[in-house]
């Protein structure tokens, strides 16, 4: 079955048509400057068969985008998708697990977009822009939130008066829990066991969002994560962490604005806010940035990551590994070893030699005398979602899967 999945972001499109169940990837690219007009025109970035190609042109929305991608794929009728999967970051309580779309689903889904206003729209308008153009091709919706269904109450439970927690929909969800999956579906292929005995701290790093997941029998029970992805490690413009009384106290000083108050945390807050230089790690350290600004944003970024690392470490009992992943976990070696640094207490030894030379992934980065594996592999979301919405339709159509 071939199966064209779309990761959509606020102004781009990133696609991959994988073959499954043997996922061989057929063709990949990327629609870049979605939406209004910029500087430069739009592109896509299509590659297939070894070949590369940009085609630029205006593409006003997402829907815009999926329908140029779709023709490029139509060129060659081996690259005709049979099926489409997307990934939606948040499906609050209405989604516990992943879906096939019909009207009933759709429906469902238009009640979740504001629970991540920046990722959820857009993934909703493709989703129907894709029934409108191609009503006869399944869909289907893995949501980020569907690993974290297995937290416990415990965790997951914010302390708040009960029926308006209930009502609200007010607690834990957590993120990035394709990614999570993901890695340690992988981790436990290395390690020589199976998924569901896999204990370990999944840290995925990226240039934007950032969460830790604690694993314990392959399955999620903790994430930094919370009710909204703005919740945990600081990130590249969102703040993390936060003490309540501060946003009560912006929301007093916007007048009521709450709108610009979750503006100013999720976007002009985290290493941006804090260095007012660069959003981006990996300019904030090593490479001469010796300011004073830019060192203590390094500094809170990494103390974060520790802070969570350690807690989950306990959570998990005897963990197996830790995986480091995603952008910055998999090209960062000062990042993996500042936040593992000093924790011989508990098992995790770091061999720096190997660290430093990681240039092909996955690898195992610890020291002969590590009790937990210091692992880094690469993440991939779409063989992800490709793995869960072949499994979804195989049972559908009462395939093996």
């Amino acid at each position: 079955m071939r199966i064209v999945v779309f990761n959509c972001g606020s102004s781009s499109l990133k696609y991959r048509l994988i073959d499954m169940p043997s996922e061989t990837e057929l063709a990949a690219g990327e629609a870049e400057r979605v939406g209004p007009k910029t500087a430069l025109p739009g592109c896509i970035h299509h590659r297939a068969w070894g070949c590369k190609e940009d085609h630029p042109q205006d593409m006003p929305d997402h829907g815009a985008a999926f329908a140029a991608v779709m023709r490029l794929l139509e060129r060659d009728v081996r690259l005709v998708p049979e099926a489409i999967g997307h990934r939606m970051v948040h499906g609050g309580a209405v989604f516990h697990d992943h879906v096939i779309v019909d009207e009933q689903a759709f429906g469902r889904l238009e009640e979740v977009q504001d629970l991540a206003p920046i990722h959820n729209p857009p993934a909703l308008r493709l989703l129907g822009a894709c029934r409108q153009l191609y009503p006869k091709l399944p869909e289907t919706v893995v949501f980020d939130t569907a690993f974290h269904s297995t937290i416990a109450p415990a965790a997951r439970i914010y302390a708040l008066p009960g029926k308006l927690a209930r009502t609200r929909g007010f607690r834990k969800y957590g993120f990035h829990g394709t990614s999570h999956r993901y890695v340690a579906e992988e981790a436990a292929k290395l390690l020589g066991i199976p998924v569901s005995e896999l204990c370990a701290v999944s840290c995925h790093l990226g240039s934007g969002g950032a969460s830790l997941c604690a694993i314990v029998d392959g399955k999620s029970v903790d994430n930094t994560m919370g009710y909204s992805p703005l919740q945990g490690l600081v990130m590249s413009t969102r703040s993390g962490d936060l003490d309540p009384a501060i946003a009560l106290a912006l929301v007093a000083r916007a007048q009521g604005d709450s709108r610009a108050v979750e503006s100013l945390l999720n976007r002009k807050s985290g290493l941006l806010g804090l260095s007012g230089v660069s959003a981006d790690i990996r300019d904030l350290v090593g490479g001469g940035a010796q300011a004073a600004a830019l060192a203590r944003a390094a500094q809170v970024y990494l103390w974060r990551i520790r802070k969570y690392l350690g807690a989950y470490l306990l959570v998990t009992g005897r963990p197996h590994c830790i995986i480091f992943t995603d952008t910055v976990g998999e090209k960062m070696p000062y990042v993996r070893w500042a936040v593992t640094a000093g924790l011989d207490a508990l098992g995790v030894v770091l061999d720096a030699r190997k660290n430093g030379e990681a240039a092909s992934l996955p690898v195992d980065l610890a020291a002969p005398q590590s009790r937990v594996r210091i692992l880094a592999i690469a993440t991939n979301e779409e063989i992800a979602i490709a793995r869960a919405s072949f499994a979804m339709l195989a049972r559908a159509e009462g395939l093996p899967s």
